[in-house]
């Protein structure tokens, strides 16, 4: 199958340096690459030429003005450029380990969404990594036991990784812990859901939103946890003054069967 990586990105060039540095290791290479800039200044797009010049897989940068927050419209922005048949989401400070694509692929099923999760790093260890250009993503479990006793991680654990089996069913209604930091699904899902919801103004659950209506569309929850983790470098919270608005949005859908997002993929094809 054809596959794309999406990566979402805000003015935070040193963060997504890490992060394309993981997906140039990836052991699966046979897939595309697009930045979803959601607003960057020229130091992004000039990074994500630079790394595509020489880079082991096709990338793309795509960009829109900065309004705000509006990852729901860079994302699906840059679904509408792909005509790939499954697309990873994630985002530009969340690096992936070597066998991240090759375990989505791997894991990817008909009538599924995939959902992964994450390691979170401290602050203090993130502007290590970055500064020094610690090469993480090439870490043994070894040395992320030590980063966890020397309290760099949150958690080492999902670091550990099972095969594919029934677990990664037995949740197959739960929206809650799927966020786009680390989800992948069928194009044709997507699709039928109309994309991701522009609707939601600011931060916060607008992914939340993507995954009820996928559920509501038929299209069950698959873990990839113990699979498919990223390293999530730590940043300050993001502005949340318009998330009690997003709230009502989302329980709105929770109490319906809608399964298409009031202004989604639609209005870019």
């Amino acid at each position: 199958m054809k596959l794309a990586v999406i990566v979402t990105t805000y003015n935070r060039p040193d963060a997504l340096a890490a992060v394309l540095e993981g997906y140039r290791a990836q052991l699966d290479r046979d897939f595309a690459l697009i930045v979803a800039d959601d607003g960057s200044t020229a130091d992004t797009r000039a990074l994500v030429e630079a790394f595509a010049t020489d880079a082991p897989i096709p990338v793309r940068h795509v960009w829109q003005p900065d309004e705000g927050f509006r990852a729901a419209a860079i994302r699906n922005r840059a679904l509408a450029l792909t005509a790939a048949d499954y697309v990873i989401f994630t985002d530009g400070d969340c690096i992936p380990l070597p066998h991240f694509v090759r375990r989505h692929r791997r894991l990817a099923e008909p009538g599924w969404f995939l959902a992964g999760n994450r390691v979170l790093l401290s602050e203090d260890f993130t502007r290590r990594v970055l500064a020094a250009r610690l090469p993480v993503h090439t870490w043994t479990t070894r040395d992320w036991m030590r980063a966890r006793a020397r309290r760099d991680i949150n958690r080492w654990i999902p670091l550990l990784s099972l095969p594919d089996g029934g677990f990664r069913r037995r949740t197959p209604h739960e929206w809650r812990g799927a966020k786009t930091c680390n989800l992948s699904a069928w194009r044709a899902d997507l699709e039928r859901v109309n994309g991701l919801d522009e609707s939601y103004s600011g931060w916060g659950l607008e992914d939340s939103d993507l995954v009820i209506r996928l559920l509501h569309a038929g299209v069950q929850h698959k873990s990839a946890r113990f699979a498919a983790p990223v390293l999530h470098l730590w940043h300050r919270e993001n502005d949340r003054s318009r998330l009690p608005e997003n709230q009502r949005r989302l329980d709105e859908l929770l109490g319906s069967k809608r399964t298409a997002a009031a202004s989604g993929l639609s209005q870019y094809r």
